[in-house]
């Protein structure tokens, strides 16, 4: 039996949404870690996630699974259910997010820094 996603488990100002770097669409990288420690159906994945609404998690769910990274898998009896795991291709990405999650907390003050400075985008000469 695999334990319960924390609902908290993402901070509201985490790393993953300040970083540059994004593996997938915006949902992709925690669903991934969602998924890490076993199968999880459709309304767990969801409770992690208050932001993503079910459209957009099926969306990145099927995203997920045309790139071979999640597998999905639907069971009839006793009672219905759908239940999403990571594939080995998918456990295979935890590492490199691993990584990349470790640079944004080291980087915290300069990425924040960058995004709050004043943009040259837009400004001629």
């Amino acid at each position: 039996m695999t334990k319960p996603l924390d609902p908290d488990m993402f901070d509201p100002v985490c790393p993953s949404d300040l970083s540059p770097i994004r593996f997938g669409d915006k949902w992709a990288g925690m669903i991934i870690r969602c998924l890490e420690d076993g199968p999880r159906r459709f309304s767990e994945l969801r409770r992690p996630l208050p932001g993503v609404t079910a459209k957009v998690l099926t969306q990145s769910l099927r995203t997920l699974e045309r790139d071979g990274l999640v597998s999905r898998t639907a069971h009839a009896a006793p009672v219905r259910r759908v239940d999403y795991e990571l594939t080995p291709l998918g456990r295979s990405l935890l590492e490199p997010m691993a990584a990349a999650c470790s640079w944004a907390e080291r980087h915290w003050d300069e990425l924040i820094d960058a995004r709050e400075a004043p943009s040259s985008l837009g400004r001629t000469g």
